[in-house]
């Protein structure tokens, strides 16, 4: 019978998080070791973690996940509003992509990421030019997701594994000198009323893609 593994903490034991070690393993000596952070191991861990991180300091817990990073960016463009990136953020964490991208204003609503963005890692610039040339300069290969004139169906693309899947804002979406510095510009196949999919929800789906190309499963939760 195959072992199961630690998971997410809303399909397993603990949905709510874990209280003090002692309570909760109390006939199991005390860790000790630099992973674990003492005041979590005292007072209990109810952090949106999975349960194999629990207790962990905050920085063992980015150590580790570097270890697994993807070779995957994101860069989502924020000129106008900010509604989506929480979300982005949040979904990028749990594709352990590499560094999520902000193009444009540097302050954005950090609710939606549910505390994700402190185990992420996130770059600012200024503007497209910037993250361009960061792709460039670092062999990705840009990749954006709008469903425009000329698209690919990302359905049937081939992502590239050095990527970096570039999104827009509601409404307008992906600007123009993003789409003419990408590589190609991908869709996402509808078949309803709506003009769009929701950009957080497009983010998800296209991450997604990459991963089903090129992650291991082996190594997921």
């Amino acid at each position: 019978m195959t072992e199961q593994r630690p998971g997410p903490t809303e399909w397993f034991p603990h949905p709510v998080g874990v209280g003090p070690w002692e309570q909760e393993f109390p006939n199991t000596p005390r860790p000790d070791d630099q992973h674990y952070d003492q005041q979590l191991l005292d007072e209990g861990d109810r952090r949106n973690v999975v349960d194999a991180y629990r207790y962990w300091t905050q920085a063992a817990i980015i150590a580790d996940i570097d270890t697994r990073r993807h070779p995957l960016h994101i860069a989502i463009e924020n000129f106008e509003n900010d509604s989506n990136i929480g979300t982005v953020v949040r979904t990028a964490n749990a594709f352990a992509v590499d560094t999520v991208h902000i193009v444009g204003r540097k302050r954005w609503n950090r609710r939606g990421a549910m505390v994700t963005d402190r185990y992420q890692h996130l770059m600012h610039h200024r503007t497209v030019s910037e993250v361009l040339t960061f792709a460039r300069e670092n062999n990705l290969t840009v990749v954006a997701v709008d469903n425009t004139p000329g698209s690919v169906p990302i359905e049937t693309a081939e992502l590239p594994e050095r990527c970096l899947l570039l999104f827009g804002q509601e409404g307008p979406g992906v600007t123009e000198e993003a789409q003419r510095g990408a590589t190609m510009t991908v869709s996402i196949a509808q078949f309803g009323s709506t003009r769009s999919i929701n950009a957080g929800v497009a983010a998800g789906i296209a991450m997604h893609a990459w991963v089903r190309t090129h992650a291991d499963l082996g190594r997921a939760w």
